[in-house]
């Protein structure tokens, strides 16, 4: 309650600088959603309770208020047509060293200290926030899964959940790439991120910040990733000529004097660099992976992870999200309700690991050839492998009617060393989709048909 009051006797004391919007603003017009506005606030709320307990939140009363005034300031100033009073825009701080924010429907929000820490000016936090405020706005997580297909309620919110904080990621992909219905929620088209780049310059402008500063923010990000994909652009893929069509926007808001730096953002900064360093996220995973559950197997022991069943010669078969069918074992069991959609038998998976069976996801596609993106398929899985080889050729062969690449490597997991078989191929709107098998070395001979069969009966449905 002492919390609630601070907040609104600032905000009842925040001058507003002035603004006017002309004429030649763009117009941004939401687009079409399958589902009703209550389900985005009941699965964000969900996915943001399971977010708090599972990833690291910074809890320093003076950062969170700081930020939570921004991001007040900035929802309250989101255009009428886009304003839904169901939705509680709230905001969190991560305790991650990565430049990264991210919003569930409804609008549960948490940004990374990376992001705060590194921003050079308010207005470049604001400019991130003004941004993801708008991908809820516009309702764009649900409405990326109307495209995907109608999925259960529950589907929807683990899905969320599971693309944000992961899954049963397996050891050789525990971090790698955009993983199917997870990744339709949060890694947005490049129009939806257009048309969040455009309403969010725009609430900027309405709430007194100047909306060049999000260009320069998203600047940063690029070059602070040093010629690696950042983790907030995996998710936000750039429409092209970002900076140049921001600031051709924000030459039609005008805002005179407008909020850059305030001595609220350098105490903050200050704060933050007088606190132990933020983990990386690759840091939090593995130290959540210390504690892990094994899988329990159907007669209720607890079986050890790795001590799997054999392939069963029955194979049933799945269709994943209105987007393809794929055949498995029978005995291998489907979690396709995280950020994975992964099939393993008992004794082959654990809560964040899993050591046979195959995972099937999407990886975003910078307009390069196969090769070249199944190349940076294998370099983001070795980075968070660090005992994963390189692939001396790829095979040429066929995924669901479609040309792709094979390629096998070894890797030395925690549970041992085991090697993987990757099968990729391209989507009609450049996606990369892959498959991974995973299987201890020592039992890989008979598993390698069996990837082989799980491939070849991909049948691609969208």
């Amino acid at each position: 309650m002492m919390k609630q009051r601070v907040r609104a006797a600032v905000l009842v004391a925040y001058v507003f600088s002035g603004f006017a919007l002309v004429d030649a603003q763009t117009r941004v017009t939401a687009p079409s959603n399958k589902y009703p506005v209550a389900d985005d606030v009941k699965v964000g709320r969900e996915a943001a309770q399971e977010v708090r307990q599972q990833m690291p939140m910074l809890n320093d009363d003076r950062v969170d208020d700081y930020v939570d005034r921004i991001g007040e300031r900035l929802a309250r100033n989101v255009p009428a047509e886009f304003q839904h009073p169901e939705f509680r825009y709230t905001f969190d701080v991560v305790n991650l060293s990565e430049i990264n924010a991210f919003a569930l429907p409804g609008g549960p929000m948490f940004a990374h200290r990376g992001m705060i820490e590194k921003a050079g000016s308010e207005a470049e936090i604001a400019g991130v926030l003004a941004h993801e405020i708008s991908h809820v706005a516009l309702r764009h997580g649900t409405a990326q899964a109307s495209k995907a297909g109608k999925y259960q309620l529950g589907q929807l919110g683990a899905a969320i959940l599971g693309a944000v904080i992961g899954g049963n990621a397996g050891e050789a992909v525990s971090t790698g790439g955009q993983l199917l219905i997870g990744a339709r929620f949060l890694k947005y088209s490049r129009e939806y991120e257009k048309q969040a780049d455009i309403l969010g310059a725009q609430i900027m402008a309405r709430s007194g910040y100047d909306p060049r500063a999000m260009a320069t923010m998203f600047q940063r990000i690029e070059k602070e990733s040093g010629g690696r994909a950042p983790e907030w652009l995996s998710n936000h893929p750039n429409p092209g000529n970002r900076a140049a069509y921001i600031t051709q926007e924000a030459r039609s808001l005008q805002v005179q004097n407008p909020v850059n730096d305030t001595r609220d953002f350098q105490t903050v900064q200050s704060r933050l660099a007088q606190m132990a360093p933020a983990m990386t996220s690759e840091e939090a995973a593995r130290r959540a992976n210390t504690g892990r559950a094994r899988p329990t197997g159907t007669n209720g022991e607890n079986r050890p992870l790795g001590r799997a069943d054999a392939p069963s010669t029955r194979y049933n078969t799945y269709d994943e999200g209105g987007l393809f069918r794929i055949s498995v074992p029978s005995n291998w069991r489907e979690m396709a309700s995280e950020n994975t959609v992964t099939f393993a038998p008992e004794g082959g998976y654990g809560q964040n690991a899993f050591t046979h069976g195959v995972q099937v996801g999407l990886a975003r596609n910078e307009r390069h050839d196969l090769q070249e993106a199944t190349d940076e398929l294998i370099a983001s899985l070795a980075q968070s492998n660090r005992g994963m080889s390189r692939p001396s050729n790829y095979s040429r062969v066929t995924v669901g009617g479609r040309s792709g690449l094979r390629a096998v490597v070894a890797n030395n997991a925690d549970t041992g060393r085991e090697r993987l078989t990757i099968f990729t191929t391209e989507l009609s709107d450049g996606s990369l989709f892959y498959m991974i098998g995973v299987a201890p070395e020592e039992e890989y001979s008979s598993y390698s048909s069996v990837f082989q069969r799980v491939a070849g009966s991909i049948r691609f449905t969208r």
